[in-house]
């Protein structure tokens, strides 16, 4: 307790407050649009509702994965903006390069399905509302994993402020523009589905461009891409295929492992539409509700990676070691009041989404694996994010792939149809792989530190 009391004090965590607070906002603002623009569309119609649920599930594995990617660039550039070599240029082209064609390919895969809806079995009637709104959401992919790759720019050069106030701005935009076009208010004509779906479009490139005019035109940027290196502008900066395969070695895996966990949450969907209609809205409450801590636990954690990845490139492993100490003594004061906020209002945060009693008592039971599970899921997002600023990621990738797609779902399978716990079954799978996952990363995580903290007494 002393220890967590002193890192809590410790000008660690106020750093990793001062960049980790914007992220989370931001990621929060996020949460609270996607939160609106359901309420809005199910306003219009049920099967509008039905066509878009499908449609983010499909599409938003690529967004993930898209995002993931972008991962692999932030530590490159904590670790040159702390060693101060010149290269913030060459490694955001390079990344520009590297995200146009991951997204280009995730766009085609996304083409493929598009074209092939039929495979998925869907119902016939909301085909006419799926494929358009399907392929605006692909459209959105380009801009999004661009975006993504800016931010971690930004981001990692400590600037978060400006990254949160992006998305501040474009979600306002998405959530006016939505109430315009689904209903075709102040002269906009009423367009329903398409209308919510070119609103969030229209909000992306905003977002884009905001953070490509902050990067390229604001003196606050130029003096950062000319501090380090006289003559040194971003214009002068070219894509380098070496600088690429570094962002590519450290983005996959990211990519990978962001993707396998959220395909285990997409597969739990179809495990609990085996149990009932009940079961599946009330499971879609609980995910609603469980990300929540996991967008605060990302923000900060993501702090964390920025000042671990500077610290590792100056080989200052001390100051590692209390900056991962002095995230998890933060977060774990997140977790304790997120815990007592899901299970003190189970009854009232189910009542925001729906007046069955049916599915009130039942997200009031299924809460239970999701305070369970706050304090280990911190643990994971953490320790991942710490190893990806050292720069370590196939270890991670490789853990998460099994702890998410097979014993997660394998508990989940067992908890829920063979002991028949019902869908509370389900749920407890998660809890059981992110304590194995957090379980791994923390030893590889003190493996490396040990070797590293050796190395250096070598020398």
């Amino acid at each position: 307790m002393q220890d967590m009391l002193k890192s809590l004090r410790s000008s660690h965590a106020r750093s990793i407050l001062k960049l980790g607070l914007p992220i989370m906002i931001g990621q929060l603002g996020v949460i609270l649009v996607g939160f609106i623009d359901n309420i809005m569309v199910g306003q219009y119609g049920t099967n509008e509702l039905a066509a878009a649920s499908f449609v983010n599930g499909v599409v938003g594995l690529a967004y993930v994965i898209a995002m993931g990617y972008t991962y692999g660039l932030t530590p490159l550039v904590a670790g040159s903006y702390a060693r101060g070599d010149g290269k913030l240029g060459t490694l955001l082209m390079s990344g520009l390069a590297s995200s146009t064609i991951v997204g280009l390919l995730l766009s085609m895969a996304m083409g493929i399905v598009l074209l092939n809806l039929r495979w998925l079995n869907q119902p016939e009637e909301l085909l006419s509302y799926i494929r358009p709104y399907f392929l605006i959401q692909l459209i959105g992919i380009l801009p999004v994993i661009l975006f993504s790759t800016y931010k971690q720019l930004v981001d990692g050069v400590e600037k978060t402020t400006i990254s949160m106030l992006s998305i501040i701005i474009s979600n306002f935009i998405n959530i006016l523009f939505n109430y315009f076009l689904i209903f075709g208010k102040c002269g906009f004509p009423e367009m329903g589905l398409i209308g919510a779906g070119l609103s969030t479009l229209f909000s992306r490139f905003v977002c884009l461009f905001i953070l490509f005019y902050e990067v390229h035109f604001t003196r606050s940027f130029k003096r950062i891409f000319q501090k380090i290196k006289e003559g040194e502008t971003l214009v002068k900066s070219k894509v380098s295929r070496t600088t690429m395969h570094h962002i590519t070695k450290i983005g996959m895996p990211s990519a990978l492992q962001m993707g396998a966990e959220s395909s285990a949450f997409s597969i739990a969907v179809v495990l609990v539409g085996w149990i009932g209609s009940v079961e599946l809205a009330s499971h879609q409450i609980v995910n609603t509700l469980s990300t929540l801590g996991f967008m605060m636990f990302y923000g900060l954690s993501s702090a964390v990676m920025i000042k671990v990845g500077a610290y590792y490139e100056m080989k200052k492993y001390d100051e590692i070691g209390k900056t991962v100490k002095a995230g998890m003594a933060i977060q774990s004061l997140i977790v304790v009041a997120v815990m007592l906020l899901v299970l003190l209002l189970r009854y009232e945060l189910a009542r925001i989404f729906t007046t069955d009693q049916r599915v009130i008592e039942t997200v009031s039971v299924m809460v239970i694996p999701l305070a369970v599970y706050q304090f280990v899921d911190m643990l994971q997002i953490l320790f991942s994010n710490a190893l990806r600023g050292m720069r370590d990621v196939r270890f991670t990738a490789r853990a998460a792939a099994f702890c998410y797609l097979i014993l997660t779902l394998a508990v989940a399978y067992l908890l829920g149809f063979v002991c028949h716990f019902g869908v509370v079954g389900v749920w407890f799978g998660f809890p059981v792989g992110f304590a194995t996952l957090s379980l791994l990363l923390i030893y590889r995580y003190k493996k490396l530190m040990a070797t590293y903290k050796e190395c250096l007494n070598l020398k």
